[in-house]
């Protein structure tokens, strides 16, 4: 590709979409190749640098590509991230790709870090490390809502309310095949008998249910949409466990698209790309600890998420 810039107008039918999405379909490029121009500083909206892939784009707004832009500077999270900040907790919109906290000590880059960097900046003459309670994460690969704590009061409140499955979490996933109304209340447990984590029952010879070894995951199920071989659905949260919507989506026959752990019983010929797992958490809801009141805040799934509905010929919205 040329290095001199290039420069369109973003379409009328593009109006609204996000940036990422924009990109791909004005510039020609992979979802990968949108996303990496975008957080390398390359994309300039209205003559204005843009590095949030999730930033909505208004119809006839110039939108330029320049291969030789300069990195913007490392670790910092787009201000519009962030969708709640106060004494007590952070809520933060995740982006696809990014770990919750890190894996392992040589991990980088995570959110709880971005979160901090961004607690530090705005706090005018911080001198240490702003205190960050983590009480949930969500997979690398889920985008959405995340709230970390900031007060030992919030962290020891929402540490509660989590054990207590009193917060409101809802999803927005992409399941392969018709899914039906269903609630899952299984056990899960860390080899279910093949290597995965799963419900023990799945496995012939193998006790399960309810009773029994492992976790308590209970997953409501509502299907929203009806898609050319998939369905999106919502998946309430009564538990938390480790991939729990994702295993219960898949032993029930329908794995998430985009999946590449829960999925062996589903022949290849038969698995919808997706340039990521389809899973957004799209609501998150709490008790306040300071004042106690409900608190609760939605996010729209991002481009990629709405890109694969809409290939699937999903309604515009």
């Amino acid at each position: 590709m040329s290095h001199a810039p290039t420069t369109h107008a973003v379409p009328t039918d593009l109006a609204g979409e996000p940036l990422d999405a924009v990109v791909r379909a004005v510039f020609g490029a992979s979802w990968g190749k949108a996303r990496s121009w975008i957080a390398t500083g390359k994309v300039l909206v209205a003559g204005a640098v843009v590095t949030d892939a999730l930033r909505r784009v208004d119809g006839g707004a110039p939108i330029e590509l320049r291969m030789n832009a300069p990195r913007p500077r490392e670790g910092e999270l787009a201000r519009d991230r962030v969708v709640h900040v106060d004494a007590h907790v952070v809520v933060v919109n995740k982006p696809a790709g990014v770990s919750t906290i890190p894996y392992d000590a040589n991990e980088s880059g995570t959110l709880d870090e971005l979160v901090r960097a961004y607690l530090a900046r705005s706090s005018t003459g911080a001198r240490s490390r702003p205190a960050l309670g983590v009480v949930h994460r969500i997979d690398k690969e889920t985008s959405g809502l995340v709230v970390f704590t900031r007060t030992w009061l919030a962290k020891k409140s929402l540490t509660q309310q989590f054990r207590d499955h009193t917060v409101h979490r809802r999803y927005l996933a992409i399941a392969h095949g018709v899914v039906r109304a269903e609630t899952f209340r299984t056990r899960l447990v860390e080899d279910r008998g093949d290597g995965l984590r799963g419900t023990p029952s799945r496995r012939p010879g193998r006790g399960g249910g309810e009773g029994g070894a492992g976790q308590l995951a209970i997953t409501h199920v509502e299907p929203l949409e009806q898609l050319d071989g998939a369905t999106l659905v919502a998946c309430r949260l009564e538990t938390g466990r480790t991939h729990q919507i994702r295993i219960h989506l898949s032993e029930a026959g329908h794995p998430l698209v985009g999946e590449r752990v829960y999925i062996r019983a589903l022949a290849e010929d038969r698995r919808i790309p997706a340039p990521r797992i389809m899973l957004h958490a799209a609501e998150l809801g709490f008790e306040h600890p300071a004042p106690e009141r409900p608190v609760r805040w939605s996010e729209p799934p991002p481009g990629d998420f709405e890109a694969v509905r809409r290939r699937l010929g999903g309604a515009p919205r």
